[in-house]
């Protein structure tokens, strides 16, 4: 199935990078958020991000005006349906997710597939918000989208093998890895990643060593990309913490219950990148360790 039309709702880091990626291969992609402030922000934030791919001859001017054509803002969801596939990149909250996927299962076509990027909430339970299960599918993309090379497929208990082959397809597309996971909690690079960051969170609360020093002993000792503290910053620490506790409710088990200096940094609103300060200070043209 080749996708014309795409629907991503939420304008955050994660879905307007999922927005830029996908206009980049070539497809009209309508961007939608409760805050149109938000729409507005994003499309600045792609340019800017495109910007800097043509200042290193990445990208050609023309090849920039066709991707920011491609990213349409629409402020009411109810204008911007008639879509093949919906991507949602809302907050993570399960029923602020069920909500959204019921409006939209009511509002789309029958051939629309309704994907979600959730990283631990179940696909199965927004399935059943809507009457076509077997065209609800997780999707989960890797912040930032358009660099991060993996996309996990999660099969929902009813997803029919036509939407997780068509959404492979699709993936592959993009030029992603693609890997499918069962709908456990967390599912696989989820669950089997965030005990590594709750880890490096309680290494920090309990003075075993320095921010960098923590993030370096992983990032060249294991040959990580990124020390684990810096990867919670680019999630987003509130986007950890809701994830932990979706593992930890769902296991028991003692490495997905949340640091304390975890929920004590989201008191004090430092949520990491986005907020310009978590682990790291982001003020400067360099991350300096905030702790």
């Amino acid at each position: 199935m080749d996708f014309k039309k795409l629907l991503v709702v939420g304008a955050g880091q994660m879905g307007s990078g999922i927005a830029q990626l996908v206009a980049q291969s070539g497809i009209e992609v309508l961007l939608n958020d409760v805050d149109e402030k938000a729409v507005l922000s994003a499309k600045e934030n792609i340019r800017k991000q495109l910007g800097r791919k043509r200042e290193k001859n990445q990208l050609s001017a023309e090849d920039e005006a066709g991707i920011l054509e491609r990213i349409r803002p629409v402020s009411d969801l109810s204008n911007g349906v008639d879509v093949d596939v919906v991507i949602e990149a809302v907050i993570e909250n399960e029923t602020v997710k069920k909500e959204l996927f019921k409006r939209l299962d009511e509002l789309c076509p029958a051939r629309t597939i309704l994907a979600s990027n959730t990283s631990s909430i179940s696909i199965t339970k927004i399935a059943r918000a809507t009457k076509r299960p077997e065209r609800v599918i997780g999707m989960h993309f890797f912040n930032p989208a358009p660099v991060m090379k993996m996309i996990e497929i999660v099969k929902g208990l009813l997803t029919s093998p036509e939407t997780v082959e068509v959404i492979r397809g699709f993936a592959i597309s993009l030029d992603k890895q693609v890997i499918v996971a069962k709908d456990f909690p967390g599912f696989l690079s989820v669950r089997l990643g965030t005990p590594a960051m709750n880890d490096a969170f309680y290494a920090v609360y309990q003075g075993l060593g320095s921010v960098e020093d923590i993030d370096v002993s992983i990032r060249l000792g294991l040959n990580n990309p990124m020390g684990p503290l810096q990867l919670a910053d680019f999630i987003g620490l509130d986007t950890v913490l809701a994830i932990l506790e979706v593992l930890y409710e769902a296991y028991g088990e003692q490495k997905y219950f949340p640091c304390p200096l975890l929920r004590q940094m989201i008191a004090a609103g430092h949520f990491g990148k986005k907020s310009g300060r978590g682990f790291y200070d982001y003020s400067g043209k360099e991350p300096k360790p905030a702790l």
